[in-house]
């Protein structure tokens, strides 16, 4: 897989830890990193509604790296055509109307359920090493590596 063109999305409830995963597997993979609420200052279109998020969905489409993006339905999450989908699966949105939309990913690669630790996501990520042709495996290593803790 050609690194440039991956995609990798972010999702979960607002609170989840989605920036603070994202920016970090950006950095280790040598990614860009979009964040959706950066996207929507810098357009200052704060429009929530479902055409509003998603016209947000359109514009993450239109990205690669690692998109850090609540994406709260199915139908936008297969919109974006993510290569990997990491669901941050933590329930402390303070946002009723998003908590209601959200739909919990029918596909992902990679569940977290529980808050990581700084140490802990870099001692799950020593010692591994991605390089084009590990991308589509690393993930996975990452999901058995996170599974220990």
């Amino acid at each position: 897989m050609n690194m440039h063109k991956c995609k990798i999305l972010v999702c979960g409830l607002s609170g989840s830890g989605k920036t603070w995963l994202a920016s970090r597997l950006a950095k280790v993979l040598d990614l860009p990193h979009h964040n959706a609420d950066e996207i929507r200052r810098e357009l200052n279109d704060w429009d929530f509604s479902r055409e509003g998020r998603f016209r947000q969905a359109e514009r993450m489409k239109a990205r690669y790296g690692v998109l850090d993006f609540i994406c709260p339905l199915e139908e936008f999450r297969d919109y974006v055509e993510p290569d990997y989908t990491v669901w941050m699966d933590k329930h402390e949105c303070r946002y009723e109307d998003t908590v209601k939309m959200f739909e919990q990913p029918m596909k992902y690669d990679l569940r977290i359920t529980k808050w990581i630790t700084e140490d802990q996501l870099y001692r799950c990520l020593e010692g591994f090493n991605p390089g084009i042709e590990d991308t589509p495996n690393f993930l996975n290593e990452l999901s058995v590596r996170l599974a220990k803790l």
